[in-house]
C-alpha cells in the first residue's frame, strides 16, 4: 500500500525532531573536562542570606550542582540523591560540602532556595544572587544553562545535569552523571574526594 506523501513527510519530520532532541539532551548531560582550578571572582548569597564568593571552592572538597527550584524532575532527584549520599558516607564525609547553584537566580531568591534545599537535608547550601554574578560561576565551570520558552509566557531552564566533584584545591576532580548507580556514585565520591594517603612508615 502506498503511503500519502504528507504522512511520509510528517513521519520524517517527527524522526528528525526526535533526533535533534536526543542530541541536545546528550550534549547537555555530557561530561566535559574543565581546565585547572576555578579562578573566577563573584559575589553571591546563600539560602540564609550570607555572602558567598569564590573562596567556597577552596579549603574543603565539595559536591557542586547547578539547577533551579522549579525543575520538574532532574534537580529534585539529584538533591535527594546528594542527601542520601552524604548520609551513606557518614562521619567520614564530615568536611565534605554540598552546593546547589541556581541557574534561575531571578526566580530563585534566598528564601525560595532555603525552602528547597532544607526539604532534603541541612547539608546542602543553596546559592543565588544577581544573574550577572551567577553567570561568572556558570561560565567559570563551563556549565550549560539556557532558557526554554514555556506556556503562558513562562520559561524553563535547560542545564548541565552532571554534578561536579571539586577538590579542596578548587580543581574539578570528576563528575557524576545524572542517573548514575547509587553505589557507584558513592564510591566515586569516596575515591575522588575522601581518599586518604597512607601515613608514612
Amino acid at each position: 500500500m502506498t503511503r500519502h506523501p504528507a504522512v511520509v513527510a510528517g513521519a520524517w519530520l517527527a524522526g528528525l525532531l526526535i533526533a535533534v532532541l536526543v542530541g541536545v539532551m546528550i550534549s547537555v548531560a555530557a561530561d566535559r573536562s574543565r581546565p585547572g582550578p576555578f579562578r573566577g571572582q563573584f559575589a553571591l548569597v546563600d539560602d540564609r542570606g550570607e555572602a558567598v564568593d569564590q573562596s567556597i571552592f577552596h579549603g574543603s572538597p565539595s559536591l557542586v550542582y547547578f539547577g533551579y527550584t522549579r525543575c520538574p524532575e532532574v534537580c529534585p532527584t539529584t538533591l535527594y540523591e546528594v542527601a542520601d549520599w552524604l548520609k551513606a558516607i557518614g562521619p567520614r564525609g564530615k568536611g565534605l560540602k554540598a552546593y546547589f547553584f541556581s541557574v534561575d537566580p531571578e526566580r530563585d531568591t534566598p528564601d525560595v532556595m532555603h525552602g528547597c534545599v532544607t526539604a532534603f537535608t541541612d547539608r546542602i547550601r543553596g546559592i543565588t544572587g544577581a544573574p550577572e554574578e551567577m553567570r561568572k560561576v556558570v561560565d567559570g565551570w563551563m556549565i550549560h544553562a539556557s532558557r526554554l520558552p514555556g506556556a503562558d509566557g513562562d520559561y524553563h531552564m535547560r542545564h548541565t545535569m552532571s554534578l561536579l566533584l571539586v577538590g579542596a584545591d578548587g580543581r574539578l576532580k570528576a563528575m557524576i552523571p545524572y542517573g548514575m548507580d547509587r553505589d557507584a556514585a558513592i564510591a566515586r565520591i569516596e575515591e575522588t574526594l575522601l581518599a586518604r594517603t597512607s601515613d608514612p612508615a
